[in-house]
């Protein structure tokens, strides 16, 4: 029994057996394929005009891509494809698929894996928006002089093709959801970038080699990050025994990966906050938040335009409502990200840095203090409510009822922005919300409404004293400017729960049980255009599962839900509060709570 050929049972047993994927997986995969677009968009990129035809067409490599990402947690890799599409499909559905029958051996198998790899390659070469090679270090001199002499018009198209590949990828996951969309969700969105780590080893910026993979980059991350939802630097300082301030110390690297910044389009609508229903099932007319657009670059790579890229994937079906965003991208040029976002029909919601807060730009003797246009004659106390508030010089009481105050003088619109973004304002006294002796027409309303004594000037009155309206331009405060007061009630339950959303979405697409997001190793082709083809499956994949998750934790004709909702989805209690610092060690509170609100300057 101890003979080789005694052995050869054993071993048979031990290899695995494939089952065959059934015909109703099969069509299910293949009708998506053939209603996403993507074949109508990939097969020119990829035609032959000359030579054999390719025995392996665009359509059958998609739908094993798309079997392969639903049977492994969205991540795909070309051995399992290659043995799915020529070895666990049925010779009926293989025919369909037009696939070639190889023997079921070694060099059955290497044949058809070389197929699959020169199929994706020739995809990946006509959408890749990067000169430099792939898969061994490169001369840094060398890389320089073929950057230098790329086609900048023709890599630009590279790269709004693999956008659109990578997002139409994205969209076969939202087919179900859609409708839903459309009908309970009020377009509003949040768009951050999350880091995910590509296949290759990082090299210094000295080094005289590039990496393999030389369209990613670093990414550095320390312990003064500044984290978008809490004021971690707002810590009181260190001091020795003696009372004196201690000297800070270097800071110290926390995190740091090689690869790309994904920036990712969370839709959310902040109105709803998705509670259980009374009897603890999921709300059907709240939808989970979900990912509908994303784009890829070098981490901190120009955020603004790549935000703006994102965005301009989203479904033109698809409303467009308030857009959050963090510290990154307010500080941009605006005609890199706000003015861009404000056209597409986003209103931006921000919070600020504490150079951003109290009074930043001024037009037609309004003035904007922490995004919002108000009366120059407003109290100088309440236009630094929030810096004292940074400073400790007042209580939190003390902001809230000062942000409050801020509203009677506050400009008001008087329409529609035109199709420029051009608002006209009227100022508070037109608006029935001051007095201002300016405007005698203003005067006797009660005492109930604050009274304007602007301070006489040699240059006279400002156009917004002396006139009814004011138009203001887009480009006036265009980097700061939000639709929402900053600090009010509305502001702080739009605005958190947006963030929150990217939060959550990060958390569950980075899960090492499922899709593993920031995983180098889930993603084992090298190049910006591997990296987002296959990220876009993962993507899509995350999606998918978030949209069982809650239509299983749904009662459905009266019965009982599958799965209880989540325990972070019970109800709680929401009463705005002030920012408030917290330090490096604090854990962070619940944004649905009074200390939740810490998130303003840093």
């Amino acid at each position: 029994m101890n003979s080789r050929l005694a052995r050869h049972p054993r071993i048979a047993r031990l290899r695995s057996q494939r089952a065959l994927v059934p015909n109703h997986e099969f069509m299910e995969v293949l009708d998506e394929v053939a209603d996403s677009g993507l074949v109508e968009e990939i097969e020119p990129l990829v035609a032959r005009g000359t030579g054999s035809p390719c025995t392996l067409p665009v359509e059958a490599l998609l739908v094993g891509m798309c079997l392969t990402a639903a049977r492994n947690g969205g991540v795909i890799l070309f051995t399992a494809v290659t043995d799915l599409l020529y070895f666990a499909l049925s010779d009926e559905v293989r025919q369909q698929l037009g696939l070639r029958r190889y023997p079921d051996h070694d060099r059955g198998f290497e044949a058809a894996y070389a197929v699959v790899r020169r199929r994706i390659h020739s995809v990946l070469d006509a959408i890749d928006p990067s000169p430099l090679p792939k898969n061994h270090r490169l001369a840094r001199r060398h890389a320089e002089k073929l950057l230098a002499q790329a086609d900048t018009a023709e890599l630009a198209r590279k790269r709004t093709l693999m956008l659109r590949v990578a997002n139409l990828i994205l969209a076969m996951s939202l087919r179900e959801a859609l409708p839903l969309l459309e009908g309970h969700w009020d377009g509003s969105a949040c768009v951050d970038a999350t880091v995910i780590g590509t296949y290759a080893k990082g090299l210094g910026a000295d080094s005289p080699v590039t990496s393999t993979d030389p369209d990613a980059a670093w990414y550095v991350r320390t312990t003064k990050h500044k984290d978008p939802l809490a004021l971690d630097d707002l810590a009181p300082a260190q001091q020795d025994k003696n009372g004196a301030e201690l000297q800070k110390k270097a800071d110290r690297i926390k995190k740091r990966l090689y690869g790309y910044d994904a920036s990712l389009v969370i839709a959310r609508d902040p109105d709803h906050n998705g509670v259980p229903l009374p009897d603890g099932s999921a709300d059907p007319d709240v939808v989970p938040a979900l990912v509908i657009a994303f784009s890829v670059d070098k981490p901190g790579h120009r955020p603004g335009q790549v935000a703006v890229e994102a965005l301009q994937q989203v479904d033109d079906s698809l409303p467009r409502g308030y857009l959050a965003g963090d510290r990154a991208y307010n500080g941009q040029k605006p005609e890199n990200f706000q003015l861009p976002i404000r056209a597409m029909g986003y209103e931006p919601v921000y919070d600020y840095a504490k150079d951003q807060l109290g009074v930043q730009a001024g037009f037609a003797g309004a003035q904007l203090v922490e995004g919002n246009w108000y009366c120059p004659s407003m109290p100088q106390t309440l236009k630094d409510a929030t810096k004292d508030l940074i400073a400790e010089k007042i209580d939190k009481q003390t902001w809230i009822d000062r942000i409050r105050a801020r509203a009677a003088y506050l400009f008001m619109p008087k329409q529609r922005p035109d199709a420029e973004g051009h608002r006209r304002v009227m100022c508070p006294a037109e608006a029935n919300r001051t007095q201002c002796s300016l405007k005698k027409h203003t005067l006797r309303r009660g005492i109930h409404l604050p009274l304007i004594d602007p301070a006489p000037s040699p240059a006279g009155s400002p156009p917004c004293c002396s006139q009814k309206t004011v138009t203001v331009p887009p480009e006036s405060g265009a980097n700061l400017w939000q639709p929402l007061q900053y600090g009010s009630e509305a502001w702080q339950r739009v605005y958190f729960r947006l963030r929150n959303s990217v939060e959550g979405i990060n958390g569950y697409a980075k899960d090492p049980l499922y899709e593993r997001l920031e995983d180098a190793g889930t993603r084992r082709i090298r190049g910006i255009a591997a990296q987002t083809l296959l990220l876009a499956f993962q993507l899509a994949h995350a999606n998918r599962r978030k949209l069982t998750a809650w239509a299983n934790s749904i009662a459905l004709h009266g019965d009982r839900p599958h799965r209880r909702p989540p325990a972070a989805a019970r109800p709680r209690h929401w009463a705005p509060g002030p920012p408030r610092a917290t330090s490096l060690g604090q854990k962070r509170p619940s944004p649905m709570s009074e200390t939740a609100h810490t998130s303003i300057a840093r």
